[in-house]
C-alpha cells in the first residue's frame, strides 16, 4: 500500500490547507474505528495510506513537500495545521487595524499552547503543510506560523473562509501568504502618495478655517479614501467607465482631488457666488444642475481623464446608502450593447462600480443587502463592485454597540460571499495594495469585494457639532491623535526620503495654492441668479403622433404569433394567445396586455431599447402577460419579441428579486445612464411600491429640479378596488399626486388599452428630449381583460394619446346635461357598465380623465363649457376621501366650475386604503355608484 504524499496517483497530493487538515482528521478517526466515516474515505484510506508518509525515522526541518512525518507526531502536525488555518480564519481579531487602537484584540486561537504545541514541536512540522506558498527564507514550521501571524495580524486583515469556491480562496491565500498583496512602492510613489494627502487635509484645514461654521462634511480621519479611489482610478485607464456613489461625508474632498473639481469652483459654492466661470475650458469636467438646487455635499459630476475613463460621481440625496442600487443601474447601462435586437450584450469589464458606504449605515440600512443580492443574479450582475466602508465607527452619535449586532460592520457582506478586506486608514500603503488587490479580484471572479477602511472622524457629524458631549473617551483619543499626512510625512523622512523641512514645505504650498485659487474667486465673483424651469419642461409634452401603420401592426402581430415548429408552447396558453389574431380580423378586441406587446414591438422597430423588470414580470402578476414563452417538453425559452423583423434596439424583461427599494433604484439608474431606452418597472401590487417610496421621494420625482438629471422611468403600479382588501388595492395614487410639480412626472390611470398604447409610445418618443420626465400609471387588475376596455386596431394605427376621454353615447343633447360625472381608471368603467349606451341617463354625462397629473384642466374646462345648464360638477372615485385623486382633482375642478357645486361621490375618509371584505365591498362600490347616477 502506497502512503507518499507526494505520490503523483495519491489523491491526497494535491491536498494542502484546512482541506489537509480535515483529511488527517478522517485518518485519524480511520485509525480507530473504520466505520465511523464515510465509507469512500475509508476505502481511499484503505488504498493509499495516511495522506503523510509514515516513517519510523524523526522529522527533519524542511520546507520540501517530500518531508516525512513519524508516527508519533501525527497529531502535532495536525494540530499545527489547525493552528495555522486559525490564524487565517480568525487573525483579523488580533490585527493592528484601528488606528486610535481602541478596541481589544483577541489572541486566544492563534496561541500554539492552545493546540499544545510548543516551539519545538511547530520546528519538526514541514513548511509545506503549514505554508504552500512560503517565501524561501521561511525553513521550518515555528517560522512558517511567525509568518503567518505577521501577515495576518498586520494592517491590513482578511476574512475569506466564508467563501464556497475553492480557487477563489486559494487565488485570495496565495495572494497573502506569498507577499505579493504587501505595499512595496517606489520612492517617487511615495512622494506622491504625501503630496496627495496633503492636498486632501490642505483642502479640510482650509474649508475649516476660510469658511467658519459651515457644513462639509469633511472626510479627516478617513483621508486615505481618496488614496483608495486614486488608485483604482490608475489601475482602470483601460475602462469606459468608473461609477461612484458615496454619502456625503467626503464627498466635496473626492470632488476635488478624484473628479477634478477646480478648488475655483468649490470655494465658489462655499462663497455663495457664481461657479460656472471656472468650469475647465477643456471639457474634461461635466456637472448638471436643476433650477431649484440642492446642498453642495449632494451633487455630483463626472469628469473624462486623459486615458479617457469618464468617473461619474452620482448624486445622492441624504438617504445615505439608497445611491448604492442607483450606480448598480448606471454601472449596468453603461456595459450593456442596446443597439441590437434580441438580448443586450453585457461587457462587464467595460465599467465598474465603486460604492461607498458608512459603518452604521451598511449593517442597518437594508437597501444594503437588497444590492448586495443583485452581485450575482444574471438581469443584476454587474461584474463586481468594489465596496468600501469608509468606518468612522461611529453613526452620527452612536457607538457601534447601539448601532448593529455583529463584530464588524462589514459582516453582512459574508452572507453573500463577498470576501472582506480590514485595512487601517491611517496607513496610505497598506490601502494602496488593498485597492490593488481589489481590482484584481474584481477582474479575475467578476464579483464584488469589500474594503472595509477603518479610521475615524476628526470633528462631530458635521462641523457644528461638539462630539465630546455624546463621546467624550474617543474624542479626546483622536485630539491627541496626529493626523495621517503627519504620520506619514515622519515616516518618509525616517526612510530619507524626503528631509522634513520639504514635508513642512509642501503643506505651505498647498495651503499657498488654495489661498491664491480662492483669491481669483473672489476677484471674479458674480452671485448666482435663481435659475428658472426651462422651457421644456414648462411646456410638458408636445403633441406627438404614436399611430402605427396598420399594414406594419398587422405583420407585427403575426411574427408575435409564430414560434419554432419545434417549440412546444403549453396548449392552453397558445389557444389564448393565438385568439390575438382574431381583432385583425375584425372578431374581438385588443386587451391590455395585447397592446402592451405591440407598443414594444412597434417601438424596438424604431430604435429605443426597452427594460421591463418587476416581480413576475415575464408572465405578468395576473397571468396576462407572456413575454417569455416557455416550451412545455424541454423548459427551453422563447422571447417572441426577440425575432421581430425591423427590430433595431434590444428587448429584456427580468423576473426581479423580491425587493422594491433596490430595485426602483437599480432601473432609476439604468435609465439615467441609458436616456434613450424604455426603462419600466413593475410592481406586483401598487402597493408594494411603499417599500420603495424613498426612491421616489428622492430621486424620481425631484432629480431634474435639484440636480438637472433627465428620467423617463416608466413605473406600473397595479391599482383598483375589487374586494381583495386594504394592502392589495390601493397603489396609493394620492401620494404620486401630492409629489406633482414643475411637470416633474406624469400621473395616469387609464380605462383604455388604446390609451396604454399611445402612452408607451409618446414616452418613447419623448426619451432624450428635454421634456421628457418619468410616467407613473396606476395599471388595472380585473380590467386587464374587460371588454369595455379592449381597442380596435384602428384605435392603435389612426389615434394618439388622450389625457381626457368622454364615455361613448353620453352627453349627446347639450342641453338635457344637469351633471357632469368625472372619474378615472377603474370607475370609469364601472360607470360605463351602469349606463350601458346612456339610455335614460340624458341629464348626466361621464368623463374619463386619463391623465391625473399633469391637470388637463383646458381640455376639461372646454368640454364642461359645451354644457350650459350642467347644474354641479361630481368627482367619482373607489378610494376614501382622504386618498385617491379628489383632493387633488377638487381646486380644479372647482375653478373650471366657477361657482357651480363641485360634489364627491366615494368612500368616507378612512385609515385603511379599502373593506376586508369582498362582500362589504361589493355593497360600498354600489353605493358608490347608486349616489353618482340618481338624478336629483
Amino acid at each position: 500500500m502506497s502512503s507518499k504524499f507526494t505520490d503523483a496517483n495519491s489523491p491526497w497530493s494535491s491536498i494542502t490547507g484546512p482541506n489537509l487538515g480535515y483529511v488527517m482528521e478522517m485518518y485519524d478517526i480511520f485509525q480507530e474505528s473504520p466505520e465511523a466515516i464515510d465509507p469512500e474515505f475509508a476505502e481511499l484510506f484503505r488504498q493509499y495510506g495516511s495522506p503523510l508518509e509514515i516513517s519510523e525515522q524523526p522529522v527533519m526541518a524542511s520546507s520540501s513537500a517530500t518531508a516525512s512525518v513519524a508516527t508519533d507526531k501525527f497529531g502535532k502536525v495536525l494540530a499545527a495545521v489547525q493552528l495555522a488555518d486559525a490564524i487565517r480564519a480568525h487573525g483579523h481579531l488580533a490585527s493592528n487595524i484601528y488606528p486610535l487602537n481602541d478596541r481589544p484584540k483577541d489572541e486566544s486561537r492563534l496561541e500554539p499552547s492552545a493546540y499544545g504545541l510548543t516551539e519545538q514541536d511547530l520546528k519538526e512540522v514541514p513548511v509545506s503543510l503549514l505554508l504552500p506558498d512560503a517565501p524561501s527564507s521561511i525553513q521550518d514550521g515555528l517560522e512558517a506560523i511567525t509568518y503567518l501571524r505577521s501577515i495576518y495580524t498586520d494592517k491590513v486583515a482578511y476574512e475569506f473562509s466564508h467563501i464556497v469556491q475553492p480557487q477563489e480562496r486559494s487565488w485570495i491565500q496565495s495572494k497573502i501568504e506569498s507577499g505579493q498583496a504587501k505595499p512595496s512602492l517606489s520612492a517617487e510613489k511615495k512622494k506622491e502618495l504625501l503630496d496627495l494627502l496633503t492636498h486632501v487635509e490642505g483642502f479640510e484645514k482650509f474649508v475649516h478655517r476660510t469658511f467658519v461654521g459651515q457644513k462639509r462634511f469633511s472626510i479627516e480621519g478617513l483621508d486615505t479614501l481618496v488614496v483608495l479611489m486614486d488608485e483604482l482610478v490608475r489601475l482602470s485607464e483601460s475602462k469606459e467607465k468608473i461609477m461612484i456613489g458615496m454619502a456625503h461625508r467626503g464627498r466635496l474632498n473626492v470632488l476635488t482631488h478624484i473628479l477634478n473639481k477646480p478648488y475655483e469652483m468649490m470655494f465658489a459654492g462655499f462663497a455663495h457666488v457664481g461657479d460656472e466661470a471656472f468650469l475647465p475650458a477643456d471639457g474634461s469636467l461635466k456637472i448638471t444642475k436643476g433650477w431649484f438646487g440642492d446642498v453642495k455635499y449632494h451633487m455630483g459630476a463626472a469628469y473624462t481623464s486623459p486615458a479617457g475613463t469618464t468617473i461619474k460621481l452620482a448624486y445622492n440625496p441624504s438617504h445615505l446608502e439608497v445611491v448604492s442600487p442607483v450606480v448598480a443601474g448606471q454601472t449596468r447601462a453603461a456595459q450593456e450593447l442596446t443597439n441590437q435586437k434580441g438580448k443586450p450584450a453585457v461587457e462587464s469589464k467595460k465599467a465598474y462600480a465603486i460604492l461607498v458606504h458608512g459603518d452604521a449605515a451598511f449593517p442597518g440600512q437594508g437597501v444594503v443587502t437588497e444590492t448586495l443580492n443583485f452581485s450575482r443574479i444574471p438581469g443584476y450582475q454587474t461584474g463586481g463592485s468594489i465596496h468600501v466602508i469608509a468606518n468612522n465607527l461611529i453613526g452620527f452619535t452612536t457607538e457601534q454597540y447601539d448601532s448593529r449586532s455583529t463584530h464588524y460592520s462589514s459582516d453582512p457582506a459574508k452572507g453573500y460571499e463577498i470576501p472582506v478586506v480590514h485595512v487601517n486608514a491611517d496607513d496610505p500603503e497598506a490601502v494602496v495594495a488593498v485597492a490593488r488587490l481589489a481590482f484584481e479580484y474584481r477582474e479575475k471572479f467578476g464579483k464584488d469585494i469589500l474594503i472595509d477602511l477603518i479610521g475615524y472622524r476628526r470633528y462631530g457629524h458635521n462641523e457644528m457639532d461638539e462630539p465630546l458631549v455624546t463621546n467624550p473617551l474617543m474624542y479626546h483619543g483622536i485630539h491627541k491623535h496626529p493626523t495621517v499626512r503627519e504620520l506619514y510625512g515622519r515616516q518618509l523622512s525616517s526612510e530619507n526620503i524626503l528631509a522634513e523641512d520639504d514635508v513642512k514645505k509642501l503643506d505651505e504650498d498647498t495651503q499657498k495654492e488654495m489661498q491664491e485659487a480662492y483669491d481669483r474667486v473672489k476677484e471674479n465673483s458674480s452671485h448666482d441668479d435663481n435659475k428658472q424651469i426651462p422651457e421644456a419642461v414648462l411646456n410638458g409634452f408636445p403633441e406627438v403622433q404614436t399611430g402605427v401603420d396598420k399594414a406594419a401592426l398587422t405583420r407585427l402581430n403575426e411574427e408575435l404569433l409564430s414560434w419554432p415548429s419545434d417549440f412546444s408552447v403549453f396548449s392552453k396558453l397558445a389557444r389564448i394567445l393565438k385568439r390575438r389574431e382574431e381583432p385583425f380580423t375584425g372578431k374581438g378586441k385588443i386587451d391590455w396586455a395585447h397592446a402592451e406587446v405591440l407598443a414594444f414591438g412597434s417601438i424596438l422597430q424604431e430604435g429605443n431599447p426597452i427594460r421591463l423588470t418587476g416581480q413576475d414580470a415575464q408572465r405578468g402578476t395576473f397571468a396576462h402577460r407572456h413575454l417569455v414563452l416557455h416550451d412545455d417538453k424541454t423548459g427551453n425559452e422563447l422571447v417572441p419579441l426577440h425575432h421581430i423583423s425591423d427590430a433595431k434596439a434590444s428587448f429584456v424583461v427580468y423576473n426581479s428579486p423580491l425587493s422594491e427599494a433596490a430595485i426602483l433604484g437599480y432601473e432609476y439608474g439604468y435609465n439615467v445612464e441609458n436616456e434613450k431606452a424604455l426603462v419600466i418597472w413593475e410592481a406586483q401590487y401598487g402597493d408594494f411600491a411603499n417599500m420603495a417610496q424613498m426612491m421616489f421621494d428622492q430621486f424620481i420625482s425631484a432629480s431634474h429640479a435639484k440636480w438637472g438629471q433627465k428620467s423617463g422611468l416608466v413605473m406600473l403600479l397595479p391599482h383598483a378596488y375589487e374586494g381583495q382588501g386594504p394592502e392589495h388595492s390601493s397603489a396609493r395614487l394620492e401620494r404620486y399626486l401630492q409629489m406633482g410639480g414643475e411637470n416633474n412626472w406624469t400621473v395616469a390611470n387609464l380605462s383604455s388599452a388604446a390609451n396604454y398604447f399611445h402612452i408607451l409610445r409618446r414616452q418613447a418618443k419623448m426619451l432624450g428630449e428635454d421634456s421628457i420626465r418619468p410616467l407613473i400609471i396606476v395599471t388595472p387588475k380585473s380590467l386587464l381583460r374587460h371588454p369595455l376596455v379592449g381597442a380596435d386596431v384602428e384605435d392603435l394605427a389612426e389615434g394618439q394619446f388622450q389625457t381626457v376621454l368622454e364615455q361613448p353615447g353620453m352627453g349627446k343633447e347639450t342641453d338635457k346635461v344637469e351633471r357632469i360625472l368625472f372619474a378615472s381608471g377603474k370607475m370609469a368603467i364601472d360607470l360605463a357598465e351602469r349606463v350601458k349606451d346612456g339610455s335614460g341617463f340624458e341629464w348626466a354625462h361621464i368623463v374619463r380623465v386619463e391623465q391625473l397629473y399633469p391637470f388637463p384642466a383646458e381640455k376639461i374646462q372646454a368640454i364642461v363649457d359645451r354644457y350650459p345648464n350642467a347644474k354641479e360638477l361630481a368627482w367619482v372615485q373607489e378610494e376614501p376621501q382622504n386618498m385617491g385623486s379628489w383632493t387633488f382633482a377638487e381646486p380644479y375642478l372647482r375653478e373650471i366650475a366657477n361657482g357651480k357645486p363641485v360634489n364627491y361621490h366615494g368612500r368616507i375618509k378612512r385609515s385603511s386604503p379599502a373593506e376586508g371584505d369582498g362582500e362589504s365591498h361589493k355593497a360600498e362600490q354600489a353605493r358608490i355608484l347608486d349616489g353618482a347616477l340618481a338624478q336629483s
